[in-house]
C-alpha cells in the first residue's frame, strides 16, 4: 500500500480544465466530497482568497447559523456548481 495519497485528476466545474483536484475534502459530509470530485486544486486556492473578501464585505458573523449558508451559495457560484445539471427535478 502507498502512504501518500496523489490528488485525482478531476475536470473543475469552474475552470472546464483536467487538472489535480483537491487531496482531501475542504469540509466534511457531501458537499466535502463534491469539492473534491468537482473542483481543482487553483480553483480551490482563488476561493480561499475571495471566501475572505466575501467574509468581510457582507460581514458575515459565524454565531448566526445562517451565515455559514449565505458563504456557502457564494462559494457554490464562484465555483460554478449551480450551472451544472446535477439533478432533473
Amino acid at each position: 500500500m502507498n502512504a501518500t495519497t496523489e490528488p485525482t485528476q478531476i475536470l473543475c466545474a469552474r475552470c472546464g480544465e483536467t487538472a489535480p483536484g483537491v487531496a482531501s475534502p475542504p469540509y466534511p459530509g457531501e458537499l466535502g466530497e463534491e469539492l473534491k470530485s468537482r473542483v481543482c486544486q487553483n480553483c480551490w486556492t482563488e476561493w480561499l482568497k475571495v471566501e475572505v473578501m466575501v467574509i468581510n464585505e457582507l460581514q458575515l458573523n459565524f454565531m448566526d447559523p445562517k451565515a455559514l449558508e449565505v458563504l456557502v451559495g457564494h462559494m457554490r457560484e464562484f465555483l460554478c456548481f449551480d450551472n451544472a445539471a446535477d439533478s432533473g427535478e
